[in-house]
């Protein structure tokens, strides 16, 4: 967040500049260019590629932006855009490929690490566990519910380290409270299932919860 801030405050400050220095007769820059109005589709979409290297959409919206942009400014013929739009999709998806693999990897070795030591294991088999630490220091945990579900409300408790999360939801569902002090990665595999994470993310030199779940017509869900 603290990222995105400063991104749209040099965004203010150009054009600030750009506005004074214009009503001095110091410079005459036209900001209302042809194909002007494509930056509110450009700007956003490269804060956000920026601020999350791994999200495809932000970099569709951001070709998205510039090919009209081109059109606007007649460097681009609309007949050519339809033709570049499988190749220009096909390069998108390497590229992700690509950060997904290099990024993937690291968080893999990094959720291994973690995983050397042993976790807490809890089970909720065709019922349910309601799991509060408070003032307790985490460790990390393994949660598996099968046929039931898991509420692990971490709020009150003591986090100073990363730690991991490895999640199982088959026919269930977990509930994950974090504090706010703290930031949530997750990497899942679902079949007919999901991970939802409402965590508010992106704070600096606070310690990661790395949750590592699977889903079998379950779900689990982080805020």
């Amino acid at each position: 967040m603290k990222r995105t801030s400063i991104l749209w405050g040099i965004v203010l400050i150009v054009l600030g500049l750009i506005f004074g220095l214009n009503a001095l007769g110091i410079t005459d820059i036209n900001i209302f260019f042809r194909g002007w109005w494509t930056l509110i589709i450009i700007i956003p979409s490269l804060i956000g590629v920026i601020k999350d290297s791994r999200k495809l959409g932000n970099y569709i919206w951001l070709l998205i932006g510039v090919a009209l942009l081109l059109i606007a400014q007649g460097i681009l013929d609309i007949r050519n855009v339809r033709k570049l739009i499988f190749p220009a999709i096909l390069v998108i998806m390497g590229i992700t490929l690509i950060l997904k693999e290099t990024l993937g990897q690291k968080l893999n070795d990094k959720i291994k690490e973690l995983n050397k030591d042993n976790k807490e294991e809890y089970y909720a088999t065709f019922s349910s566990q309601n799991l509060t630490f408070i003032g307790e220091q985490f460790h990390g945990a393994t949660l598996n519910a099968i046929f039931g579900g898991i509420d692990l409300n971490l709020r009150e408790a003591n986090i100073t380290q990363d730690q991991v999360i490895n999640a199982t939801s088959v026919f269930g569902g977990i509930d994950i409270i974090v504090p706010n002090n703290i930031n949530v990665i997750v990497k899942s595999n679902s079949i007919f299932g999901g991970v939802s994470n409402k965590a508010v993310d992106n704070k600096e030199n606070v310690p990661t919860i790395y949750v590592k779940a699977f889903c079998l017509f379950g779900g689990v869900e982080v805020k």
